[in-house]
């Protein structure tokens, strides 16, 4: 082989090498950047604490439903480029828990942040037994998964400066934990014998136990909205709520109170249907445009319908 051909071969291969580089068989990880979040509610909570550091994209959007809501190819390969996926778990995103297991085998980190904020199981139901992922009613669970989401977003998002996302992460705690005492004070007005719950599905078994309020049933005897009621269903809540008392039920805003009004109906009692925000932040302006106010709205509107004559 003359010389002239062993040096045309090593630049082809040096050529070949370099060009797999350029077109990403490089190390794992590289390229991908930024936080992804599933829900809005972790959304707005993990943008309070990444600040301006990275690209914070929320997929679900205002008043939608985490039970039901999809999303697109665009968004399916945002997951998978992501220096780290942040999500509810615990069966709640059900729309896009495959797109979430393909961007863990794809090998990006992610973060189920319900799994890590000791939960709690739902005890009635078509889901009595199962771990119950709406945690973010008791504002000390979210007090934990904010140091959480911070050092998950130091170890692996690249670029941010840990003692400002640690410095964000303990301003926005310190205005969860003032929450947390601020509705400690606010249902303290509410009767013991009045402290009881009746919403459109299993969702505030959290506030409940933080609070000391009772979940005397719901309409939709299940911990998500795709479940149905059955007549029997509606007849032992009507059954129930009628031997409680209860002055008003608790229907999410995102959801047509219908079937809230047919149990008030079947009751045979005076009953009112309250609105609240319980799984799904509102657009700015509409009462939940983040957290601490959809927090401080349903607070406001629990002592209001449970607190009436």
């Amino acid at each position: 082989m003359s010389a002239g051909t062993r040096s045309g071969r090593l630049l082809i291969t040096s050529g070949i090498a370099f060009l797999l580089v350029l077109t990403g068989c490089a190390t794992p990880g590289q390229g991908r950047s930024g936080v992804v979040v599933t829900t809005n509610i972790l959304g707005d909570i993990t943008r309070q604490i990444v600040g301006g550091e990275a690209e914070v994209t929320v997929l679900m959007k205002p008043d939608a439903d985490p039970h039901s809501f999809g999303i697109s190819a665009q968004q399916s390969a945002k997951l998978e480029q992501a220096g780290l996926v942040v999500h509810n778990g615990l069966g709640l995103e059900e729309g896009v828990a495959r797109n979430v297991q393909a961007a863990e085998a794809a090998g990006v980190p992610t973060l189920a942040v319900g799994a890590e904020v000791d939960p709690v199981r739902y005890t009635a139901g078509s889901t009595d037994g199962r771990l119950d992922p709406h945690f973010w009613t008791d504002p000390q669970r979210v007090s934990r998964a904010v140091d959480l989401i911070a050092e998950q977003v130091i170890a692996h998002v690249d670029g941010v400066d840990p003692q400002v996302v640690r410095a964000n992460a303990a301003q926005y705690r310190g205005a969860v934990n003032r929450l947390d005492a601020e509705m400690g004070r606010q249902f303290a007005d509410i009767p013991p014998e009045r402290r009881k719950l009746v919403t459109n599905h299993h969702v505030f078994g959290y506030l409940a136990q933080r609070y000391g309020f009772e979940v005397v049933g719901a309409v939709i005897p299940s911990g998500t909205t795709l479940a149905s009621p059955s007549a029997s269903d509606l007849k032992s809540l009507a059954d129930t709520v009628r031997a409680a008392g209860v002055p008003a039920i608790f229907a999410d805003s995102s959801q047509p109170d219908r079937l809230a009004r047919v149990l008030a109906d079947q009751a045979g009692l005076h009953v009112e249907v309250v609105p609240l925000f319980s799984e799904s932040l509102s657009r700015p302006g509409r009462g939940a445009g983040d957290y601490l106010e959809m927090m401080r709205s349903n607070a406001e509107s629990i002592a209001r319908g449970l607190g009436r004559d």
